[in-house]
């Protein structure tokens, strides 16, 4: 039953024009606000995608200038959100990134509604109206959309989806079941139980479809903390696979683990997800954990390793900015090449007199620590986690 009382017949008059350009407006802001669905109106389902937005609008429109005429539209509209919201499902997502496309389109048809009210001199209480009926007939959309979401939820809790998201949490709870137990529920998922796994960690708001990670993979992309389940590492054809992932798509993959230990891949996983978002790590649609295992455990315990900083680069913290920044560059030349004067010249771009002038500075400040093989590992690990201010 509609929630979205008639306005009068003049306005769908004046509304009719707009269509064309305001179609084109809705799906640039639905393509800024949800990346997800920017793949789609340029992939295979952009006639989909943009039917569906030219349904909701014009039926909109249709039923502002005559509803009983209207009916037979919004049923055929009603069936084809019924149906989006069943893909969410079956894709694994929640139904936020479609409840934010509807409220965007929504908001789109709220300004064209001011400018067409200064352009005619409409009354406010015409255009109050049209506020409240736009925001009304998208949330109708959404329940519609919500209700297929709902209905194939519920299918797929009994069918295999259903039986390997439960098998996922399982394995990542870490509670010890029979090995029986087990394998009755991977047989009921059709997913063999890997005797190594390795765990993937994925950033909200721009997730891959299934196919994008492998019909193998164990997959919670409705988690707040959406992740996937590899069975065994991460070879070659799997590379390739996540190389060919959508830009936008951001995911860190954690190290190989026996089955049992799934969580702790997870963990790390995230972990990598958490320096690339803060910029520890550089930006990129998939990171390995393996690759940054030093990083990793220096952001640890950061208090540690300032602590470290202070007792072995304190003395540097006297100096000015600029001379600081020189013999740090200059200590971790000296670092990776072992000491090597030609070697740190070329790297530094600098005469090799200049390097040995400033290592005699850095040997001046930090004593004998230099010399000393545990001394030159704190001091490595301490240049990790460089922070002046706090040296």
């Amino acid at each position: 039953m509609s929630t979205v009382a008639q306005l009068p017949r003049g306005f769908a008059a004046l509304v009719r024009p707009e269509l064309p350009s305001l179609l084109k407006e809705i799906r640039e802001e639905i393509r800024t606000a949800v990346p997800h669905y920017a793949r789609q109106l340029d992939g295979p389902y952009a006639r989909a995608v943009q039917m569906s937005v030219e349904l909701s609008v014009a039926g909109f429109v249709d039923r502002s200038a005559d509803p009983a005429t209207a009916a037979a539209a919004t049923v055929r509209r009603d069936k084809l959100y019924h149906r989006i919201g069943r893909f969410e499902a079956y894709e694994g997502r929640g139904l936020e990134d479609l409840e934010t496309a509807f409220r965007t389109g929504a908001r789109v048809c709220l300004r064209r509604g001011e400018l067409l009210g200064k352009r005619h001199q409409l009354p406010s209480s015409l255009l109050l109206a049209y506020a409240d009926r736009i925001l009304a007939y998208g949330e109708e959309l959404i329940e519609v959309a919500r209700g297929g979401y709902l209905e194939a939820r519920a299918e797929m809790e009994g069918s295999r989806e259903g039986h390997r998201r439960r098998l996922l949490r399982l394995l990542l709870a870490g509670t010890p079941l029979p090995s029986t137990e087990l394998d009755e529920l991977a047989d009921q998922a059709a997913w063999p139980m890997p005797r190594q796994v390795t765990l993937v960690a994925l950033r909200r708001g721009a997730l891959p479809t299934r196919g994008a990670l492998g019909g193998d993979v164990l997959v919670d992309l409705a988690d707040s903390q959406p992740h996937a389940m590899i069975p065994g590492p991460v070879d070659k054809d799997r590379r390739a696979l996540f190389r060919a992932a959508p830009s936008d798509i951001v995911a860190a993959i954690g190290p190989t683990v026996a089955t049992c230990d799934a969580a702790r891949s997870l963990y790390w996983a995230r972990r990598t997800l958490a320096l690339v978002a803060s910029g520890a790590l550089p930006r990129q649609p998939v990171t390995y954990t393996d690759e940054h295992l030093v990083t990793l455990w220096l952001a640890e315990d950061p208090a540690l390793v300032r602590a470290l900083a202070r007792r072995h680069l304190g003395p540097l913290a006297d100096l000015t900015g600029a001379q600081r920044e020189r013999l740090v560059e200059t200590l971790r030349a000296w670092l990776a090449t072992h000491g090597n004067a030609v070697r740190m010249a070329e790297q530094l771009r600098l005469h090799p007199q200049t390097v040995r002038y400033r290592m005699r500075l850095v040997e001046q400040l930090l004593g004998p620590t230099l010399h000393d093989p545990e001394g030159r590992l704190a001091v490595e690990i301490a240049l990790r986690g460089w922070q002046p201010a706090e040296a």
